[in-house]
């Protein structure tokens, strides 16, 4: 089924060859270990002696590398097995959902370690790497693999890798003023990673809509197998969403308090989940979108207010709604966004990440309004500095966690409308409306030519040359 316009014997390579040798040339100039990282420097700060330099020292233990590396790799499963494989529900682009998965994915750690370094990991001209920058870039990738949900089946490769580029640095960008300016406290990035990724990946695709892409439904839909390969990535997700939440929180009591918060809002968002599903169906049968998605928009929406003292009772009531409001969107909602704003939502982000993630914002922003030092004690310093020192009252950090979630969704929408008239350009190889959702198109399937019949190979070449008759 490829055909010029698709070909990626020069293009893709090209691509890949020439934004690997950028980001080598960038890091071999700008990048270096950080301290815990750097053999020189950690070695000097413990001072053994020369007798003992090879035995362990109590430093070595303080290394954030034991702990902060667990998380990662939890985090790193998430990012590769449980976003590539939620993305395999379609029939005939289970290649391409954890192929394209894997080759953006590698790609926007490497790009979003310079652009978070840039803007918050520089010192002395250099950005300093170690393991929670490993953790940060893994963190701006599942941003890009959550716009990539929107895109699914519609896309080529080389769309996907000038979609990452640009939404890496509006990530880093929004980030930036969050974060480091704003001094808003979004540890498991109900704002930063989901809203902005949801919201970016849905201008994308209102500005790449096809009005034609009734051509491919047929292939627009899920089998049996493919639904069940879909659950292996919702299961990892879900077993490793405390460890996402709470990667980056103060070692100590927030880490422990926000993996806690997230665990049960897990749960009880599942059940929610499934309560919804069988009621919204006219036959009560249980719908498996509903419970590869919606059962994951508890951890969403506990990413903000996680680290602070939402107790395990706020937490279920968060979990509890999120889980409601993501079923009713995938039941009414997405029907009604694609018919009349023309936004054509393959994953149904929107309804896992979007919705969730305002919903996330709202619980912190209320959440921070109302803390106190009776609730947290000396513990205020650690979710909330700037409250502990009097910089701000708590009402006044509410405030700023309102403001943020506006500006991230301007950052999201303004840079998704650019980036999605760039990706209209005609030279990134984007598949005809008549073969979406189709491996074969940029993949090698095996048994292809067995498994398609020769009327189905008829119906696709005559609508492709319908469709360029058309144009």
């Amino acid at each position: 089924m490829t055909d010029t316009a698709t070909n990626m014997r020069l293009r893709l390579p090209i691509t890949c060859f020439i934004l690997e040798i950028i980001l080598i040339i960038l890091f071999g100039v700008l990048v270096e270990y950080d301290h815990d990282t750097d053999a020189k420097g950690h070695v000097n700060s413990t001072s053994p002696s020369h007798s003992d330099s090879h035995a362990d020292s109590p430093a070595d233990y303080e290394n954030e590398f034991y702990y902060r590396y667990p998380s990662f790799q939890d985090v790193h499963v998430m990012i590769f097995i449980g976003f590539g494989f939620l993305m395999t529900f379609l029939q005939r682009y289970g290649f391409s959902s954890v192929g394209f998965n894997f080759l953006i994915a590698a790609f926007s750690l490497q790009w979003a370690t310079l652009m978070q370094g840039f803007f918050h990991g520089m010192k002395e001209g250099k950005i300093h790497v170690g393991v929670l920058s490993m953790i940060n870039a893994d963190f701006c990738t599942g941003s890009v693999l959550i716009s990539f949900g929107a895109v699914l089946g519609k896309t080529s490769p080389i769309q996907l890798l000038v979609m990452a580029v640009f939404e890496v640095t509006l990530f880093a960008v929004n980030e930036f003023i969050l974060v480091t300016l704003l001094g808003t406290r979004d540890a498991g990035g109900s704002m930063t990673i989901h809203t902005f990724g949801a919201y970016f990946g849905l201008m994308v695709t209102r500005i790449l809509y096809r009005p034609n892409l009734d051509k491919s439904k047929h292939k627009n839909c899920s089998v049996y197998h493919s639904d069940l390969f879909a659950m292996i990535g919702t299961l990892y997700l879900w077993m490793f969403w405390p460890s996402f939440n709470s990667a980056i929180t103060e070692h100590g009591d927030p880490q422990h308090r926000t993996a806690l918060n997230t665990y049960y809002s897990l749960a009880a968002c599942t059940l929610s989940t499934y309560a919804m599903s069988a009621l919204t169906a006219h036959d009560g049968k249980l719908d498996m979108v509903h419970i590869q998605n919606a059962a994951l928009a508890g951890g969403v929406a506990a990413g903000t207010a996680g680290e602070m003292m939402l107790t395990p009772f706020g937490s279920m009531i968060v979990g509890f709604l999120a889980g409601i409001i993501s079923v009713l969107g995938f039941k009414f909602l997405s029907p009604i966004l694609e018919k009349k704003l023309k936004i054509q939502d393959t994953c149904g982000i929107h309804n896992l990440h979007g919705m969730p993630g305002v919903l996330g914002a709202i619980v912190g922003a209320v959440t921070s309004a109302v803390a106190t030092s009776d609730v947290y004690g000396h513990g205020m310093e650690k979710v909330f500095p700037d409250v502990e020192s009097g910089e701000r009252t708590a009402s006044y950090q509410g405030g700023i966690q309102a403001i943020s979630l506006a500006i991230t969704l301007g950052i999201a929408l303004l840079g998704g409308l650019i980036v999605g008239f760039i990706l209209k350009l005609p030279v990134f190889g984007a598949p005809s409306d008549a073969v979406c959702f189709e491996d074969s198109v940029y993949w090698e399937v095996p048994g292809e030519s067995h498994e398609a019949s020769h009327e189905d190979q008829l119906t696709t070449v005559r609508a492709e040359e319908s469709e360029r008759l058309n144009s």
